[in-house]
């Protein structure tokens, strides 16, 4: 693999952090401005299901939507529904660095239920990363930091169902991710479409009141949502996913960004020292599990030489 492509594989995958805290910061913005939040999961997911067909169909046609199981797709895309509820809500009540620190515990849960979801093994060092970045969690929302408990619990609910994603992520592995992408808004849609006259009246009350600015950052939350998952996909075909792992935290830092542009939010010392914890825990358990599949690649390689 060139250096050039490696490159690239970084440069998209951190373009994506950007273009996801993009979409929270514009859902967090819209919901400051009274959109409903069902109105919001409904546009969200209509503008994704625009945007992927209108790149995928020219080039695949209806084979887009054919899966290896429909089951686990519509599994997969429920999970995904609630995990952007509880973001979004988690969004309206914390600044966007903390909730962002907060749900990004996933991929070290990930590790710790692998052994029973995925068959995968059961490694020490995953237990331990995982109860190092839930400490970190709990400096973060230490007593006196002032977030809300109900931004918190949502955070952490959105953590569990990330986590719940890259499970049924990895048993799609036989589908196109561009068909898991494109099945993700469709069973977000429909499921927007059920729950948006639940907050009809509110919805018409406030599209009606936004201007072209509005409309926009409506577009935006769909637009970049879609876009920071494709970036990914992209990411992942120039890179290994164990060299692109560590720049997912990158996400953290674009939401203290723009937290800081927007809101004026800016995480204090001892957020900084909970955020790091999360981040290096995630960062140090991703080196080691990246050292041991060399090892079991090198020792297979040699059996296999032998023979």
């Amino acid at each position: 693999m060139s250096n050039y492509k490696i490159f690239l594989g970084i440069a998209l995958s951190v373009l994506s952090t950007w273009a996801l805290s993009t979409q929270e910061a514009s859902g967090k913005w819209l919901m400051q401005i009274s959109l409903p939040l069902f109105c919001l999961v409904f546009f969200r997911y209509a503008v994704h299901v625009v945007l992927v067909l209108a790149i995928t169909l020219p080039e695949k046609g209806v084979t887009i939507f054919r899966s290896k199981s429909y089951k686990m797709q519509v599994i997969r895309g429920l999970t995904t529904l609630v995990t952007t509820l509880a973001i979004f809500t988690a969004l309206s009540y914390l600044p966007q660095a903390e909730a962002t620190a907060i749900y990004f515990l996933a991929p070290l849960l990930v590790l710790c239920v692998a052994p029973w979801f995925l068959g995968e093994a059961s490694r020490w060092h995953r237990w331990l990363a995982a109860v190092v970045g839930f400490m970190g969690v709990l400096v973060i929302v230490r007593p006196g930091a002032g977030l809300d408990s109900v931004g918190v619990a949502y955070a952490l609910l959105a953590a569990v169902t990330i986590a719940m994603q890259f499970v049924y992520t990895k048993k799609l592995a036989a589908d196109d991710s561009q068909t898991t992408l494109l099945w993700t808004g469709v069973v977000g849609l429909l499921v927007g479409i059920v729950l948006l006259p639940f907050q009809w009246h509110e919805s018409i009350a406030a599209l009606s009141q936004f201007g072209l600015w509005q409309w926009l950052l409506i577009i935006n939350v769909g637009l970049f949502g879609a876009l920071g998952h494709l970036l990914q996909i992209k990411a992942y075909q120039h890179a290994p996913a164990s060299l692109l792992a560590p720049f997912s935290y990158f996400q953290i830092i674009a939401a203290a960004t723009l937290g800081f542009v927007i809101w004026g939010d800016f995480p204090d010392f001892w957020a900084w020292v909970g955020i790091s914890i999360v981040c290096g825990s995630g960062i140090v358990v991703t080196a080691v599990e990246w050292r041991h599949n060399r090892q079991v690649l090198r020792l297979v390689e040699k059996i296999i030489e032998t023979k």
